[in-house]
């Protein structure tokens, strides 16, 4: 039941927002959603299987604005700028999305092993993400790794493969020093990128 599913996610993250993981109640996630305490568990098998898949869920919602920002303006240096003011601004408005690309866990927050976890439930196991979940190193091979494939692809200048793999490295961990450590001003991630990428041969 996707419906329920996302309802459940959403109450989920709203009240992880109210209060540390530790004090949300599986009875008041399923009411906030709308749904049995049953519905919840029959979905999630748990509350560590809740906790995965909302830390699943912000994952991949914080991958998919990464593919948004890529895909934007024409000129690679903009493209990477725009992917690095992505991640800064995904993870100053998303403590779990912070948490999962530094890796400093508070403890507000649920914090569930990136290994892959054995489970004796009848949920299914893409349900209760069960799959190992992304450490930070993870997301810089993964967000580098698209942004090549993506200045790489048809129709794109075809720059040397190894230069441009490192700047788009140095792009991502430029974001992750400003997540850590932010810039002062508006700008401050995007003038650092476009410093660093004035001399790579980015295009």
């Amino acid at each position: 039941m996707p419906a329920a599913r996302e309802s459940l996610l959403d109450a989920a993250y709203t009240a992880l927002v109210r209060r540390p993981w530790s004090a949300v109640r599986m009875v008041d996630v399923a009411a906030a959603a709308g749904v049995s305490r049953q519905t919840l568990y029959n979905e999630f098998g748990s509350k560590e299987g809740l906790a995965r898949a909302l830390v699943r869920r912000e994952a991949d919602g914080f991958l998919a604005g990464v593919e948004r920002a890529l895909a934007g303006p024409s000129d690679p240096r903009d493209r990477l700028t725009a992917t690095a003011e992505w991640t800064t601004s995904a993870a100053r408005d998303n403590a779990l999305v912070r948490a999962m690309l530094t890796g400093c866990w508070s403890e507000r927050l649920p914090s569930p092993t990136l290994k892959a976890v054995p489970s004796s439930s009848a949920v299914p196991a893409q349900r209760r993400a069960d799959g190992p979940l992304p450490s930070p190193g993870d997301f810089v091979a993964i967000v580098r790794d698209r942004a090549v494939a993506v200045l790489s692809g048809p129709g794109a200048p075809k720059p040397d493969s190894a230069d441009l793999t490192r700047s788009c490295e140095l792009v991502v961990r430029l974001a992750l020093s400003c997540v850590a450590a932010p810039p002062p001003g508006e700008s401050g991630v995007a003038d650092l990128v476009r410093s660093a990428l004035h001399r790579q041969p980015a295009s």
